[in-house]
């Protein structure tokens, strides 16, 4: 049996922890620097609050809903979601977390008679120790597992927790649940299967495995397989994911005019962008940097570019795209225009294990030394923070309140964030 573990409403829930009066109060978590709805409590969907819309329209739209709204603050839920793992790891036999409000159980081993009351134990256990509710889904399968949760999360009798168990609650269960919520069905085949009057995830279940292939191709066969009662999604394959490009962009807090303010940002994206490479072991054979002035503003000139360099050799280190960006940069730079969003892609992602050397521009004894800076670089910043240490041209000129630098993180607007109550005890005042 699988077991999915799924937090409740995670951001919104994870604001609350800290704040028993926001319980039962529409609660809404925005993007960077404030910029739309990204996360929804139970009571702000009940209200009609659809996720992406900007705040300056949920202000004027429900203006007297009394809605709370909160901007991202990834270091508490960061910090929550690792303290859910730790007592998953604890109780469950193996545990491979899927993103950072979810986890998939193995629970090979365990009395299957047992399993409900043990996963009610554990919802119960996890918001006691965190203050966090979760929603347990218990079945054969990964997707069954998927469902189960979501009829957790929906139903209060099931004591949030849901086992899918036999061959008739799987059917009973597949007969409710609608086909576009179905794990692995994405838009596409969800409206061509509701073109052919498939509705629900039973209707899928009951189409020919071949059919299935041939329309649909495998990952669409493995859900079938799956909601038929065959496990066949390996736990082990989700824990690593190659992606094929990186990007890495935001809106400014205001709008900029220096190339120096620019250039900053940008080496921030370029900078993140190899730190994502390396983390999945990745090199990349392209960079590409955009940059845009403000489109609502039509008072404004208006300008949108971006350049591209491919590297002679692929690379991960922060050294070789932080340069290659900041060159790109001044390239595409116009003076005069009030600039918004900038942007850092990176892309011919293959192994770092298995680069093709330029013959006549690579010099190995100079990428090993970008190397070990890179390798540097994360050893230190894992372990006392991020953005600890950082490349000059990564250094923001705006100060924090103790006279230093501001990080990365805290160059974007964030007027609504909640303090870090878990990882700052300056958070607390006593007395």
């Amino acid at each position: 049996m699988v077991g999915l573990v799924d937090c409740d409403n995670f951001f919104c829930s994870c604001e609350r922890v800290f704040r028993p009066d926001l319980m039962n109060v529409p609660v809404v978590v925005l993007s960077n620097n404030d910029g739309c709805v990204v996360a929804r409590s139970r009571e702000a969907k009940q209200l009609g609050v659809r996720e992406g819309l900007p705040y300056y329209q949920l202000l004027e739209q429900f203006p007297s809903a009394g809605i709370v709204a909160f901007s991202s603050n990834y270091t508490l839920y960061g910090d929550i979601s690792g303290r859910i793992m730790q007592i998953l790891r604890q109780e469950a036999p193996d545990v491979t977390q899927y993103s950072i409000d979810e986890a998939f159980l193995h629970l090979d081993g365990m009395d299957p008679s047992k399993l409900k009351q043990w996963g009610e134990r554990l919802c119960a256990k996890v918001l006691r120790y965190t203050g966090m509710p979760v929603s347990l889904g218990i079945a054969p399968t990964k997707t069954l597992a998927k469902v189960a949760s979501k009829y957790a999360k929906k139903y209060p009798g099931y004591r949030k927790c849901c086992m899918i168990a036999d061959r008739q609650q799987r059917i009973r269960a597949l007969e409710l649940f609608p086909v576009d919520d179905v794990w692995g069905i994405g838009r596409r085949i969800s409206a061509s299967l509701q073109s052919r009057g498939i509705t629900n995830a039973l209707g899928f279940a009951g189409l020919p495995r071949e059919f299935v292939r041939a329309r649909y191709h495998l990952p669409a066969e493995q859900t079938w397989r799956e909601l038929n009662g065959e496990n066949v999604i390996q736990l082990e394959c989700m824990t690593v994911t190659h992606k094929k490009t990186i990007m890495t962009s935001r809106s400014f807090p205001g709008m900029i005019t220096d190339p120096a303010d620019l250039n900053t940002h940008v080496a921030n994206y370029a900078a993140r962008c190899a730190r994502k490479l390396r983390a999945q072991q990745s090199v990349c054979a392209m960079l590409t940097v955009f940059i845009q002035s403000n489109r609502f503003r039509e008072d404004l000139l208006q300008y949108d570019n971006s350049a591209s360099h491919t590297f002679a050799t692929s690379t991960a280190t922060t050294t070789e795209l932080v340069n290659a960006a900041g060159a790109l940069l001044r390239t595409i730079f116009r003076p005069g225009i009030y600039y918004k969003r900038a942007g850092v892609m990176v892309s011919g992602i293959s192994s770092a294990g298995a680069i093709q050397p330029d013959l006549f521009e690579f010099d190995p004894e100079a990428r090993a030394r970008q190397v070990s800076v890179s390798n540097a670089l994360d050893r230190i910043n894992d372990r006392m923070g991020a953005d600890t240490v950082v490349l000059g041209a990564q250094q923001y000129r705006q100060k924090s309140a103790d006279g230093k630098s501001v990080k990365f993180v805290n160059a974007i607007r964030r007027a609504l964030k909640s303090p870090d109550y878990t990882t700052r005890l300056g958070t607390f005042k006593v007395g």
